[in-house]
C-alpha cells in the first residue's frame, strides 16, 4: 500500500484536471481498501474513491481528505461466470471475455475506467448495459462495517443509475460478478441501430464477437471516446451529460417546441424508456441549441468529434470546464426547456 501527501489528482483523471489531495493512498487488496475506508470513517476524514478516473471532475482546489485509489487485481473465469476485482481495467476485461468466446459485454469495449465503477453508473453503450449481465456485487458497507453481497435485483439498476450511485457514501465496490453467454463465438443480438449499420446486419442479428468489439471500438474512436494521450478530444469524461428521460407530456411539449424552432417536419430522437417515458438525445439537444463540434474559444471546448464530450485542450482548469458546461446547460434549457444532467461525479465543485 502506497501513501503520498499533497499529491496531485489531475494525472489520475482522464480530464487531467483538479488540485491535490491532502493524502493519497493506493490499495492493491480488498483488505487494504477496507482498512483505509475504516480508518477514514473512524477519524471522520473525508474520503474520495478513485478507480480509472474516467468519471471524475475534481475542483481546482483539490480534495481535503483521503483519496483512495482502488488498484486491486483479479480475474476469475469459470464457464460463463466472470468475477472481476474492482481495480481491473474494464477494457482489458472486455477483451478477455471476447477472446474466451463469451457474449454480453462485447459492445462495452473501449469504455475507460475500472470494473468496480461499472455497476455504480450502470455503464452502458451501443445497446448493452452491465446490469443485464451482473449477477452480484461484493461491497464493503460503511454503515454496518461489513462486507456484503448484493444480488442484481438488490442493486436497483436503472438508466445510468444504481443503489450505489443513489447512496454514494455507503458502499465501496470490491468485486463484480457476471454471467455471460456462450453463443458459439457469436455476440449477443445487435440492438443498436448504428452498430448494426456499421456491421452491415439487421438489428437483432448476431455477429462474431471480435467483429462486434472491433466495430464498437471503431465507432467510439471516431467520436473521440477511446483514450489517446495525443488526442485532446479524449481528454474528457466521455459523455458529459446523460440522455434526458421525459414523461409523455414533457416529450410532447418538447417536440412541439422543436418543430416551432427547426421546422414542422422535425422529429427529435425518441427511444422507449419505460411506460409513460421517452428518452431523447443529449447530443442532439446540444447541437441544435447551437453548440456544435469544436464549440468554444478557450482551453475547454466541446470535442471536435462529438458534441456530448467536453474536453480539456491541454491547459484548462476545472473552472474553465465548468463554465463551458454551465453555458451548454443554460443554452439547451433556454432553447428547448430541458435541463441536462451531468454524468461525471463532481468533487469539491458543483455545476
Amino acid at each position: 500500500m502506497q501513501e503520498l501527501h499533497d499529491a496531485p489528482l489531475a494525472p489520475l483523471t482522464t480530464f487531467r484536471l483538479g488540485g491535490p489531495a491532502t493524502r493519497l493512498v493506493t490499495a492493491t487488496t480488498d483488505d487494504e481498501v477496507i482498512a483505509v475506508v475504516r480508518q477514514a470513517d473512524a477519524d471522520g476524514t473525508p474520503l474520495l474513491l478513485i478507480g480509472g478516473g474516467s468519471n471524475l471532475v475534481v475542483g481546482d482546489k483539490g480534495f481535503d481528505g483521503t483519496a483512495l485509489v482502488i488498484a486491486t487485481k483479479g480475474v476469475t473465469l469459470d464457464g460463463t461466470h466472470l468475477e472481476l476485482a474492482a481495480g481491473e481495467v474494464w477494457t482489458d476485461a472486455v477483451a478477455r471475455t471476447v477472446e474466451a468466446g463469451l457474449a454480453g459485454i462485447e459492445c462495452l469495449a473501449g469504455i475507460p475506467g475500472s470494473a468496480g465503477a461499472t455497476p455504480i453508473q450502470n455503464v452502458g453503450a451501443y445497446g448493452q448495459e452491465v446490469s443485464s449481465t451482473i449477477t452480484e456485487v461484493v461491497a464493503y458497507d460503511r454503515t454496518t462495517g461489513e462486507t456484503v453481497v448484493l444480488a442484481n435485483e438488490e442493486c436497483a439498476f436503472s438508466y445510468r443509475h444504481s443503489r450505489f450511485k443513489a447512496d454514494p457514501e455507503r458502499y465501496v465496490v470490491l468485486r463484480v460478478r457476471f454471467d455471460l453467454e456462450d453463443a458459439g463465438g457469436l455476440s449477443g443480438p445487435v440492438k443498436y441501430a448504428e452498430t448494426a449499420r456499421a456491421l452491415g446486419v439487421e438489428q437483432g442479428d448476431r455477429v462474431p464477437l471480435a467483429a462486434a468489439r472491433e466495430t464498437v471500438l471503431g465507432l467510439r474512436a471516431g467520436k473521440g471516446m477511446v483514450l489517446d494521450p495525443e488526442d485532446h478530444d479524449t481528454w474528457s469524461a466521455g459523455s458529459f451529460f446523460t440522455n434526458p428521460i421525459l414523461t409523455t407530456a414533457e416529450f410532447t411539449a418538447f417536440r412541439t417546441r422543436a418543430r416551432q424552432l427547426l421546422g414542422p417536419d422535425t422529429e427529435p430522437p425518441a427511444y422507449p424508456a419505460g411506460e409513460g417515458h421517452t428518452k431523447t438525445s443529449a447530443a442532439w439537444l446540444i447541437d441544435k441549441a447551437g453548440f456544435t463540434k469544436g464549440y468554444g474559444d478557450g482551453p475547454a471546448r466541446i470535442s471536435t468529434k462529438h458534441t456530448l464530450a467536453l474536453t480539456n485542450r491541454g491547459d484548462a482548469t476545472t473552472e474553465d470546464l465548468l463554465a463551458l458546461a454551465r453555458e451548454v446547460v443554460a443554452g439547451v434549457h433556454r432553447t428547448f426547456g430541458i435541463t441536462l444532467t451531468n454524468e461525471p461525479v463532481t468533487v469539491g465543485v458543483t455545476l
